[in-house]
């Protein structure tokens, strides 16, 4: 008989996703450093370059990181403009029911409840833990689905909430933006340095070829690493979410439907750049131009996710 898995396995599960999470990202950017530096400098030289690099950039992610505990939910509310809600507003009275009784079904603390202004249907949750979570709404799917699978969304971000999940989008989104700041700054000193330095003069020559190869290395780390190690957990973890927010509602099938309507139009416009954030939604916000197809993808296909759900119907 196969086991079924809790919510504390998943929670268990997502704790040491965490912490391989953070293990492996130091590791792989240093060894990309090296393999690049070593292209240009001799094996000691490209190890001592390497170290001069990496130990500066993990002080600061570590920094970054504990900035990001602290303020990180905060954070990601102000990149999708989104603001508090309330329930002694009328208009959203109903809302703050479904929320409320969502998370009585789930026995977790109700979380703060935030709009998006925003006509596309879309939803994702944050915060350190489930006593100081938010889920975030746009005010299409607020509009666009009906009571049944406006509980199942709300139900699949409860199940993040309860699931630890968002701590882990948390520290990537944040941690993953330090590492793009410092290749912008690298990029703009390459710049300034090859318009300013005598290209005559070998040192500065060298130089300039070791800071291309690191900045070659933030490039293949942050375009292609961060998103496959991202990835490596996020799908799992949205099958596991649909999963437990269709236990809670007692309806897979409310669910099922929202997301059918949800892969209609997804595509919150303020998130329409920021891939980081794409992974925490409950589907993909960015214009399908922007997809670059199921292999790297941040979320199962959604047929896939309602095959799924629909296969729990009694």
């Amino acid at each position: 008989m196969k086991n079924i898995k809790t919510v504390y396995d998943h929670i268990h599960s997502n704790n040491i996703k965490t912490a391989i999470l953070v293990a492996l990202f130091p590791i792989v950017f240093a060894a990309l450093v090296f393999l690049f530096v070593w292209i240009v400098i001799p094996f000691d030289a490209a190890i001592r370059t390497t170290i001069a690099v990496a130990l500066p950039i993990f002080v600061i992610c570590l920094a970054w990181m504990g900035i990001s505990w602290a303020f990180g939910d905060s954070m990601m509310l102000n990149v999708a403009n989104a603001h508090e809600i309330h329930n002694d507003n009328k208009q959203y009275r109903d809302v703050f029911l479904t929320v409320e009784n969502v998370a009585l079904a789930a026995g977790l603390p109700t979380p703060r409840v935030y709009i998006i202004d925003d006509d596309s249907m879309n939803a994702f949750a944050t915060g350190r833990s489930p006593n100081d979570a938010s889920i975030a709404l746009t005010r299409g799917i607020m509009k666009k689905l009906n009571k049944t699978e406006l509980a199942g969304v709300i139900a699949h971000e409860m199940a993040h909430i309860g699931n630890r999940d968002i701590r882990l989008d948390m520290l990537l989104i944040t941690g993953v933006g330090v590492t793009v700041f410092i290749a912008d700054i690298l990029a703009r000193s390459l710049m300034y340095g090859n318009m300013y330095h005598d290209d005559g003069r070998e040192r500065e020559n060298n130089m300039a070829a070791i800071l291309t190869m690191v900045l070659l290395a933030f490039g293949v780390f942050n375009m292609f690493i961060v998103p496959i190690l991202r990835m490596a957990v996020s799908r799992n973890r949205e099958y596991a979410a649909d999963a437990t927010g269709a236990y809670i509602t007692r309806n897979p099938i409310g669910l099922a439907n929202a997301l059918r309507k949800i892969s209609t139009d997804s595509r919150v416009e303020c998130l329409d750049k920021n891939k980081s954030m794409a992974a925490v939604c409950i589907a993909d916000p960015r214009s399908p131009r922007e997809f670059i197809g199921d292999l790297m993808a941040t979320h199962p296909a959604t047929q896939s996710r309602i095959e799924r759900l629909e296969s729990m119907i009694q």
